[in-house]
């Protein structure tokens, strides 16, 4: 056989196993780069064993706010304090309207035995808390790779700390993912959630470190020269910083049309 021939027949077969490896991987691939759902879409809809039963996330939570709270994995340190502190504060968000899902990868039988441990934790001296949210299972990734969940530079099975805030639409309205050593902050996932209802409520903006209570701003000049000899007080409702943030006073009730 001639050397050129045999190198044909070389690259050939060189190609051939290249695009074969393609083939066989390329599915698992796109799976795994598949686009997280945006902001301003709707939340995709799963259905999955949890430790409330078999629930269909977002459908199943009515017309509430919906948080889908992922983390890495069961008893984990991290993991544990983060539902302690949802735990603690399941009151509160209710009255909010809010409901959680938190999901892993882990099955479900994991996830009754590692809730039943932390109901009988005191965390900060606070007591005993009951844990009334579902843990979701995903042990087949499907709901975690859905939701972009799985970032495979840290983890192909394990989830990263997900935050996805729904509203009762169910659509999107924040994203939010946190490395694995760090605990979320529960308060400011709080905040958000205020802040959205109180944008939605008012049709105002909240400028950064917003929270409840402090002034808002106004998405545009908020009154004309009409409007204020109609009502002169109107200079006394308003404050402007330069001559493109104006804001509302807190002190001042707020309608929306």
């Amino acid at each position: 056989m001639k050397p050129l021939t045999s190198k044909l027949i070389i690259m050939k077969n060189s190609l051939f196993l290249t695009l074969l490896f393609l083939v066989a991987f390329s599915p698992l691939s796109s799976q795994n780069s598949k686009q997280i759902p945006l902001i301003g879409s709707l939340a995709p809809s799963f259905t999955a064993l949890s430790t409330n039963g078999e629930l269909t996330f977002p459908n199943d939570f009515g017309k509430s706010w919906k948080i889908l709270f992922s983390h890495p994995k069961d008893f984990t340190p991290v993991c544990s304090s983060e539902l302690l502190e949802l735990a603690f504060l399941q009151t509160e968000l209710d009255q909010l309207n809010v409901k959680f899902a938190v999901i892993s990868t882990d099955d479900i039988s994991q996830h009754n035995m590692w809730k039943a441990h932390l109901e009988e934790l005191d965390y900060k001296g606070r007591g005993k808390q009951k844990i009334l949210f579902p843990i979701l299972e995903d042990p087949l990734k499907k709901a975690s790779i859905t939701y972009g969940m799985l970032h495979a530079p840290t983890s192909t099975s394990r989830d990263i700390r997900g935050v996805f805030i729904i509203d009762p639409e169910n659509r999107i309205r924040s994203i939010n993912f946190y490395p694995i050593e760090i605990g979320r902050n529960i308060a400011e996932i709080e905040r958000t959630i205020v802040a959205l209802q109180t944008a939605d409520r008012t049709k105002m903006l909240m400028p950064a470190n917003w929270n409840e209570g402090d002034d808002m701003m106004v998405p545009h000049f908020p009154y004309t020269q009409l409007d204020l000899a109609n009502n002169p007080d109107l200079v006394k409702e308003y404050y402007n910083v330069g001559n493109r943030m104006w804001f509302k006073k807190s002190g001042d009730k707020i309608t929306s049309e």
